[in-house]
């Protein structure tokens, strides 16, 4: 055929006629096929459900965008964050044009009088809520299409258009007359998933944060948030019936253990986690929660098993692998299995794209752990790691990331002090709050233990440098943590407190001191003497400032102060 002939046939092609729209109720029918495809690991076959219709049906328009938008975050790749925003973007126009058109008269008369929300079409209410997804889809993608701080603030601006636009969903499901409960159960379900998600995502903030969010029209109320998204879950019709699960376990499983002190719900993560995975026995997600929650209970070996089972269950996704290696990689460290873990370390450092600069600092501060007389050609490896982490640095919204900060800081310390460093994989332990899980196996912590008293013996033996308190400090803050982990209050509080009295001679690691201060706070906490932590925990918060790792620290702090006084974010005085 020439190619005439073939553009001649293909424009006879496009002037067949063509279905142009599909009816909601299978449009819902649909994506309800689609989701069960994808949490069973069938990717292809869900997107096979949804692409075909994403340009003008709502529902499978949204399907598309969501899991472009997976893509784009697990590959962190500027051509997948491109795809997944085209995706929105097209979602976004189907919505609009199924929303119902307010003119400005209507506007207006809307400040007079209640909007009679009975006169939406069945159409129109539905596309109200796919807007505001479409909407939180493409603030979370602003974060990450470029690297300004114009696109925070454009993300900013995003995330405010879209609570409000929840709000108005609300305020449709509360005041419409609904004939038909099925479509009244999937509304719902959307409106109980968007207000309790961004409910219990704004409580996390600290008190500074969400006195400026509120007075821009946020509000966050962290039990309102879980019992909307606890709700949304029980409605087991509802189409977002397991975007409810996906959020609770999240906030239980992964959440509350990184910017808390305090566990999650991991009773109530059992059963859905047994629910979820009888329908869904090989999905990818399930089988990766149940090793996080058997990795939070302190059953390390048991959570080995799990991720495995994730991270082998499917291959269309292999930045999936990467999730799972990095929780492998902390199992290991927390059994002291070095070797598996150093392999772990390296296949992220290798493969992943999210953070070369951590990946290989964290690879080499494993290494150190594994024998200390390292052979030579061992050591050059870790002197390769060190020099290499840290050339990989990102800039995200015009900042450096935290974390990568702190290993880079590590990186310079290790060359400063003649290629060594105290104990580099204990102290990354300790800042992504892993002592607190290794806590509850009193044999790993007294492991751990161990191994720091004898590297608080060879301190003590080694030549005084000019490090020298940063190291004994980092030491006292690992073995006071260790003692009130192993119910050892008056040691634990004489370590701690050591920290402090290396104030003046501490270098570089001023991190330790509020961190110090702060286990101090949870050391009184546990004898029951709650002024004794409040007041150790506003003198973390308003004496120390501009140190490393600081944020973590103070959404810690905030979530220790909102669960001491019983107050709400908001009531917590500044």
């Amino acid at each position: 055929m020439s190619d005439i002939e073939e553009d001649e046939f293909q424009d006879a092609q496009e002037s067949l006629p063509q279905p142009t729209s599909m009816d909601l109720d299978t449009a819902i029918m649909e994506a309800k096929k689609a989701i069960h495809y994808f949490f069973n690991n069938d990717f292809e076959e869900a997107r096979k459900i949804m692409e075909p219709w994403a340009s003008s049906s709502m529902y499978h328009s949204l399907g598309t965008s969501i899991f472009a938008f997976l893509e784009a975050i697990l590959t962190f790749e500027q051509k997948y964050i491109e795809k997944a925003a085209g995706a929105v973007k097209q979602c976004m126009t189907v919505c609009l044009k199924q929303r119902k058109h307010v003119t400005l008269t209507q506007n207006i008369g809307k400040m007079v009088k209640k909007t009679n929300y009975d006169a939406y079409t069945i159409d129109e209410v539905h596309a109200e809520l796919c807007y505001a997804e479409s909407l939180f889809l493409k603030s979370m993608l602003t974060f990450v299409e470029d690297e300004t701080l114009v696109s925070f603030v454009k993300a900013g601006l995003k995330i405010r258009t879209c609570f409000l636009s929840y709000k108005e969903c609300l305020t449709i499901l509360n005041n419409r007359k609904w004939e038909n409960d099925a479509y009244k159960v999937h509304f719902e379900s959307g409106v109980r998933t968007g207000i309790g998600a961004f409910n219990l995502m704004i409580s996390l903030l600290p008190a500074k944060i969400i006195k400026l969010l509120e007075f821009i029209g946020f509000s966050g109320d962290k039990e309102y948030g879980l019992s909307e998204l606890e709700a949304g879950y029980q409605e087991r019709r509802g189409l977002r019936h397991v975007l409810c699960a996906m959020f609770l376990l999240s906030y239980n499983l992964l959440v509350s253990f990184v910017l808390s002190h305090t566990d999650g719900d991991l009773d109530w993560c059992e059963k859905v986690l047994e629910e979820e995975l009888s329908l869904y026995p090989n999905g990818v997600w399930f089988l990766f929660f149940k090793g996080r929650l058997e990795l939070t209970r302190g059953k390390f070996e048991n959570s080995l098993e799990w991720y495995t089972k994730s991270w082998k269950s499917q291959d269309l996704w292999p930045q999936f692998h990467h999730i799972c290696f990095w929780e492998l990689m902390w199992a290991h460290c927390s059994l002291q299995q070095w070797n598996q873990a150093a392999m772990f370390a390296g296949h992220l450092a290798e493969e992943s794209h999210w953070s070369r600069t951590i990946y290989l600092y964290q690879r080499a501060a494993i290494l150190m752990m594994q024998n200390p007389s390292v052979q030579s050609e061992e050591k050059q490896t870790i002197d390769t790691l060190m020099m290499q982490a840290p050339t990989f640095k990102q800039r995200i919204a015009g900042k450096s990331l935290p974390m990568e900060k702190f290993v880079i800081k590590k990186t310079e310390r290790y060359f400063a002090q003649k290629k060594s460093l105290v104990l580099p994989i204990f102290e990354l332990m300790y800042v992504w709050n892993l002592f607190r899980i290794v806590g509850k196996r009193q044999d790993l912590m007294l492991n751990m233990f161990k191994v720091i008293e004898e590297a608080e013996k060879k301190l003590v033996k080694t030549s005084k440098t000019e490090f020298h308190a940063d190291n004994e400090a980092l030491l006292s803050l690992l073995k006071g943590a260790c003692l009130r982990q192993l119910k050892h209050p008056l040691s634990a509080e004489n370590c701690l407190k050591r920290v402090l009295e290396l104030d003046k001679l501490i270098k570089e690691d001023t991190y330790l001191l509020p961190y110090a201060t702060v286990e101090l706070a949870l050391l009184a906490q546990d004898q029951g003497n709650i002024q004794l932590a409040l007041g150790y925990l506003e003198d973390a918060k308003k004496n120390f400032t501009g140190y490393l790792l600081e944020s973590r620290l103070q959404f810690r702090i905030h979530s220790d102060l909102m669960k001491l006084t019983g107050k709400k974010a908001e009531d917590i005085l500044m």
